[in-house]
């Protein structure tokens, strides 16, 4: 089993940053693909960024590209999502994800954006005021 804790999220204004963080605990051994997800009432649940953790290879939505920025380190077993120049729509809550299924570099690359992973964290709330 693996254990996810999100932390991090908080109240900022557009064009501010924010980096979240999930720290894992357990079995990570063989979570070879990582992601932050995001979802706000309503609506599914969508790909923000993704990570091979074999690597370090990343992966990114459209809508984030050149803003925000995936990050793990391995020695403290935390993933992390930096986010510059928010903006009001990126407002959801984010969830960390590990998976024991993508095991190879393509099959995360793939499927790092559907949301059909073993482990998640409970959530942190990013909210960006206009």
């Amino acid at each position: 089993q693996v254990q996810l804790v999100d932390s991090g999220g908080g109240s900022v204004q557009a064009g501010g940053s924010l980096r979240i963080s999930c720290v894992a605990s357990g079995n990570t051994h063989n979570s070879n693909c990582m992601a932050w997800f995001r979802q706000t009432p309503g609506k599914e649940r969508e790909g923000v960024a993704g990570i091979y953790t074999g690597d370090g290879s990343t992966y990114y939505g459209d809508s984030v590209k050149g803003r925000f920025t995936i990050s793990r380190d391995k020695g403290k077993n935390t993933l992390y999502l930096r986010m510059n120049n928010l903006k009001p729509e990126d407002t959801a809550m984010y969830y960390c994800a590990a998976s024991r299924w993508l095991l190879e570099k393509s099959m995360c690359a793939g499927s790092w954006r559907q949301p059909r992973y073993n482990f998640w964290g409970q959530g942190t709330q990013v909210t960006v005021s206009s």
